[in-house]
């Protein structure tokens, strides 16, 4: 984003704190760059988040997924204004500022109430107009922006995984079964604590109609890949049944028959986002991304599952 935006942008979120012409700024916290994105660019001030959103963004879309975040304050992050604004053509929403994830204690990682959340989220009614969730999109065009890079050795084996996956999932088509209303991009930087004290999803840019399963894949792929322990895991698998989520058996039956194509997409999804990267930043990829990789050439073997992609993730 140009530094014009960003700074009309850092101006609204202080405009929104502090409504009052000409009212002093009380905050203390001053201006914050959260995120500077070519998807999204995200300032704060205050209590207020400013959130500029990608220049493709449908406004009818976004409105819908707006309501939807309303409707739900005890799942989602409610928005602090109704509607969208305008500002250098691109859709501006404001948000309450919630206390993120503490990246330096992955300990304390809420994984049961991410799980939860998650159960929650899928069991309310499905809103209709609502778009369709845009997990599986995002991984067609991650392949896209991956290929987009030139020659690299490791495209060859995410794309042979990808070829693999069914042509469903490869083609932005619904996913057969039941749908759900979905997160569409869940990890644990989606996630805020409200100044009560509990735990919120935010972020509804994916919001929308989908298999369940979708919003399951990323803790999935990474237990796989062996970046997630088994004990992370099953706390998070486990917190998801008990509260009734329907992306898997409730019964303690095998889950991977509906996490198997969302998980193996996800991967192939991350692994082609770091090699775009890595390229773009002149360097080689690190220990994660190789990780990523490499599960993406295993998943060639016509015997693997989900839990023999990586290394032995009982450890």
């Amino acid at each position: 984003m140009t530094t014009a935006i960003l700074s009309d942008l850092t101006a609204k979120a202080r405009t929104a704190a502090h409504p009052l012409p000409g009212g002093p700024c009380v905050c203390g916290s001053g201006d914050a760059v959260l995120a500077d994105r070519s998807d999204a660019t995200v300032v704060r001030h205050g209590d207020v988040v400013a959130k500029a959103h990608a220049e493709d963004t449908d406004p009818r879309d976004l409105a819908a997924r707006l309501d939807v975040a309303a409707r739900l304050p005890d799942v989602l992050l409610a928005p602090a204004a109704p509607t969208a604004t305008r500002l250098h053509g691109r859709l501006v929403t404001f948000w309450p500022h919630g206390t993120p994830v503490d990246r330096d204690d992955p300990d304390s990682a809420p994984w049961e109430a991410a799980a939860t959340l998650l159960a929650r989220l899928h069991a309310v009614p499905l809103p209709r107009p609502l778009p369709p969730m845009r997990g599986p999109a995002k991984a067609a065009r991650a392949v896209v922006r991956m290929r987009a890079v030139g020659p690299h050795p490791a495209v060859s084996p995410v794309l042979r995984a990808w070829a693999g996956l069914p042509s469903w999932a490869r083609d932005e088509a619904p996913a057969p079964g039941p749908q759900s209303l979905c997160h569409g991009d869940l990890h644990l930087g989606q996630l805020v604590r409200a100044p009560e004290g509990h735990w919120l999803l935010i972020d509804v840019d994916d919001l929308g109609g989908g298999d369940p399963a979708w919003d399951l894949a990323r803790p999935a792929a990474w237990f796989a890949c062996g970046l997630l322990s088994a004990e992370e895991w099953n706390r998070f698998l486990g917190a998801y049944r008990s509260a009734g989520g329907p992306a898997v058996p409730a019964d303690g039956a095998d889950p991977w028959a509906a996490l198997d194509v969302p998980a193996r997409a996800l991967t192939v999804q991350t692994a082609a986002l770091a090699i775009a990267k890595a390229v773009a930043a002149d360097r080689p990829l690190d220990e994660v991304e190789q990780a990523l990789v490499d599960a993406c050439g295993r998943m060639g073997r016509v015997d693997a599952r989900p839990q023999e992609l990586g290394p032995d993730v009982t450890k």
